[in-house]
């Protein structure tokens, strides 16, 4: 909006900085971060007042999880709220790459509620069938791909090197759609400990941030050798908000949490960091940066592969976080960790940029 009424009214002077794309990225940060401070407590005695007996926990888990009982979940919509407020406020609104991203994060956020609701009500861990889940994530993210591809080529861009490039022609959309829908689930499934997602999304976000803008960047693209997405500079906004939405949850969410975040919260921002890769061009280094949620999702699909054929399980407990909780390390052990790894990860992801 602001962004709009600069171009609009002609701001001059101070308010020009309105049309920067940094100051309205720190401004977007900071915008979602004091929301989800302030609409916190009270939005949190309002689920837990609303859900009763909070989140159901897996009876087959940790011991340690029964302790959580009673603790609301769906946090995702403090973040979602915060998140759209500031987006609205601060980005572009005519860039279409904004309204594919804003789809993703809608349309996931919307299916991960259906599914919190239909656990909370229930009274079940089990929540909307998998297919379903699927079929209307796919949904979802057929249409931003629909509408990023509009404005970008078929090719996926090879981390490493300046002049490598796959074309996939048609087949990008599905490529596309698959990023998506695969970064939204890798993120839900590691939503399991207090604060686990929730600074591993923040991280992610910030590399993100900064290759959106250099990916937006003619001169910056030219130099690293990386490609050049004008629209996609705007992104980087996004990223920003994402940042402060989820630090402010992060505050809440800290051990031992007052609220999950549920799938509302972790399918909702899995998608758009899925939607940003894409748009930017660095779907494969978001593999690389977003590592950690590569662990989990893999660790599941593999116990799940090998239970099957074997009836044996390659992991005491999966996603792999369980799996470090049954070995004996506390949660709060399993939780920094993974940040260490996720920052570390992150500045590999960022090396890519240069390393060509």
């Amino acid at each position: 909006m602001f962004y709009f009424l600069a171009e609009l009214l002609n701001f001059e002077g101070l308010l020009n900085l309105v049309r920067y794309q940094t100051f309205r990225a720190g401004a977007a940060m900071m915008t979602a971060l004091v929301i989800g401070l302030i609409i916190g407590p009270r939005f949190i005695s309002m689920l837990r007042v609303r859900q009763g007996k909070g989140q159901p926990i897996r009876e087959d888990g940790p011991q340690t999880h029964l302790a959580k009982a009673g603790t609301p979940t769906m946090g995702g919509l403090m973040i979602l709220i915060s998140l759209l407020i500031s987006i609205l406020l601060w980005m572009d609104l005519a860039n279409p790459f904004v309204w594919a991203c804003l789809a993703v994060t809608a349309g996931f956020g919307l299916i991960g509620f259906m599914d919190d609701y239909d656990k909370v009500t229930k009274r079940s861990h089990k929540g909307v069938s998998g297919r379903t889940r699927l079929l209307a994530e796919f949904f979802v993210a057929g249409i931003a791909a629909w509408l990023i591809v509009g404005e970008i080529n078929t090719n996926i861009y090879v981390p490493f090197f300046s002049d490598r490039v796959i074309p996939l022609g048609p087949f990008y959309y599905v490529f596309a759609a698959t990023v998506i829908v695969g970064a939204g689930n890798a993120v839900n499934l590691t939503d399991g400990l207090d604060g686990l997602a929730t600074m591993p999304v923040v991280i992610a976000a910030g590399a993100f941030m900064l290759i959106a803008y250099l990916v937006g960047r003619v001169d910056y693209s030219a130099y690293l050798g990386i490609p050049y997405v004008m629209p996609a500079g705007e992104l980087a906004i996004l990223c920003a908000g994402i940042m402060g939405a989820g630090l402010a949850f992060l505050w809440f969410n800290a051990p031992p949490a007052a609220v999950f975040m549920g799938d509302t919260g972790s399918l909702a921002l899995g998608g758009a960091l899925g939607a940003i890769a894409v748009a930017t061009h660095h779907e494969i280094v978001l593999a690389i940066v977003g590592g950690l949620f590569v662990l989990e999702a893999a660790s599941v699909i593999i116990q799940v592969f090998w239970f099957k054929r074997t009836g044996r399980r390659v992991f005491r407990m999966a996603p792999i976080h369980h799996h470090f909780e049954q070995l004996g390390w506390k949660e709060s052990t399993v939780v920094i960790r993974f940040w260490i790894i996720s920052i570390v990860l992150a500045v590999i992801g960022l090396a890519t940029l240069k390393l060509r």
